[in-house]
């Protein structure tokens, strides 16, 4: 007859068990190809984002739980565009006052923002561009290149995309649709079926000494450029 665990062994166990249940963190965001290329809508029930992939980030830069902040996001492609749906719940927003959706807004990370980091080339994974929009509609988009002598960063650079943001006050979520030309991030890895692209996905929430720092994939670092922490984005059917 085997020996009685003791409780503290029991106790062990069942910490290993609830361990072992726990699914690993998603490191691929898989999307399906739309049909046809059609105007943004921030509507989740609308297409392409009905029948898109679909994750959640719910935990900050180093991994740990954020309450009151989830983020679901969606997405689907077409031969010419990735499109990505935020939908975001808000506690309390830090907005810029008098936005400006016409011109690229400088400093905009210091507001609430989502933003995108994306890459084609998997081999030289500082090479990646970012897009930022928010609640308001502002917007950023940068060439990326850590490597580069001098300029590492592109202010300059304009990738030439849309996006549409919405509030809903009453449910407490702001919405952020993205639709950005592949030919601005993809460079000579055109998209089709089984294309993989380093990417990934964060959110800011709120104003100091409470803000709100949320990435899929943890970055275990207070920047969020961190490719080498970067998860992928694929292509399907």
């Amino acid at each position: 007859m085997p020996a009685v665990p003791t409780s503290r062994q029991i106790a062990v166990l069942a910490l290993a068990a609830t361990v072992i249940a726990i699914a690993p963190a998603q490191e691929t965001f898989s999307i399906p190809r739309s049909g046809k290329d059609r105007p943004l809508s921030t509507d989740p029930a609308a297409a392409p984002w009905a029948k898109g992939g679909q994750l959640v980030i719910d935990q900050d830069r180093y991994g740990r739980p954020v309450a009151g902040a989830r983020t679901e996001v969606r997405g689907a492609w077409t031969k010419k565009y990735l499109y990505l749906l935020f939908a975001s719940q808000f506690e309390k927003m830090s907005l810029k006052t008098n936005p400006s959706a016409k011109k690229e807004t400088t400093g905009l990370w210091d507001y609430d923002v989502v933003e995108v980091f994306i890459g084609a080339d998997l081999e030289h994974i500082g090479r990646y561009k970012e897009f930022e929009v928010s609640p308001q509609n502002e917007w950023v988009d940068l060439d990326v290149d850590l490597g580069r002598q001098g300029k590492q960063v592109d202010w300059e650079w304009d990738a030439g995309f849309e996006r549409s943001s919405r509030i809903d006050q009453a449910a407490r979520v702001w919405y952020c649709a993205m639709r950005i030309p592949w030919k601005s991030i993809a460079g000579g890895f055109a998209p089709r079926p089984g294309r993989e692209y380093r990417l990934n996905l964060y959110r800011i929430e709120g104003a100091e000494p409470t803000r709100k720092y949320l990435a899929w994939r943890p970055v275990n670092s207070p920047s969020f450029h961190t490719p080498s922490a970067f998860g992928r984005l694929r292509l399907t059917q």
